[in-house]
């Protein structure tokens, strides 16, 4: 398959493609039930119970559950580190104690809220410095994947913010506090016996699949605008359950 074939998609491919789609369209109780799947599973009771009054549906039974994943969350996002890990072991001692590498990643970012606090503040590096020896040195010793981790996170009180290569400086955006809520969401899912990630990501991920492996198998089958019907179908579908 030349790269000109896989890139172009011929006219008469896209009404049949229109009429698949519109066949295959899914009812809106089951979008309703993906929807309230996602943010059960999220952590957004609030959202949750408002979007059961306005769907006609059944509020989920594990209300405090729900609520305890959207604090955890909150905690994650705003860099409350050790709040979280408080409320983890709240929720059971045995995730962070059956899990090391998660429990090394959230005392790593908490060294980094830490440092960026030294930034802010312009100050005093010590506190940094006594929460690595006391928290992070014993575990590094023993790992060397922990070591090299901690050795870049405490390049970060040596090297001044505008100098950081970008590898040092992705360390303090604050995106990686959302993607280590997602591994501690998932833990507590895990824990539970439940799915650890909520439908709609799973679907989304095999349409990926889906999409990449038609695309291998036949030039002809899938428009090369794909994305178009994917976010007209989500604009569609976000103003029927808003």
């Amino acid at each position: 398959m030349t790269s000109s074939a896989a890139s172009t998609t011929p006219p008469e491919a896209r009404p049949n493609w229109d009429q698949r789609v519109w066949a295959a369209k899914a009812p809106k109780s089951d979008i309703n039930a993906l929807i309230l799947d996602y943010l059960t599973m999220e952590g957004y009771p609030k959202a949750a119970a408002n979007f059961c009054k306005e769907a006609n549906m059944k509020t989920p039974g594990d209300e405090y559950f729900t609520q305890t994943l959207w604090e955890v969350r909150q905690q994650m996002q705003r860099g409350d580190l050790q709040t979280a890990i408080e409320t983890l072991n709240e929720i059971d001692p045995k995730i962070l104690e059956g899990d090391e590498e998660l429990h090394f990643l959230l005392l790593r970012l908490q060294l980094v809220e830490i440092i960026r606090d030294c930034d802010v503040d312009g100050g005093d590096i010590q506190h940094a410095l006594e929460f690595a020896r006391m928290n992070l040195g014993p575990r590094a010793a023993a790992n060397p994947k922990f070591l090299d981790d901690l050795e870049k996170t405490m390049a970060l009180l040596m090297i001044p913010r505008n100098q950081l290569e970008p590898p040092l400086a992705a360390m303090l955006d604050t995106k990686v506090r959302t993607d280590a809520a997602e591994s501690v969401i998932g833990a507590i899912m895990a824990t539970r016996s439940r799915r650890t990630m909520a439908g709609i990501r799973d679907l989304v991920k095999l349409r990926v699949w889906a999409e990449n492996k038609g695309r291998m198998l036949s030039a002809n089958v899938i428009p090369d605008d794909l994305s178009t019907y994917l976010n007209d179908e989500y604009e569609n579908d976000t103003a029927m359950t808003t």
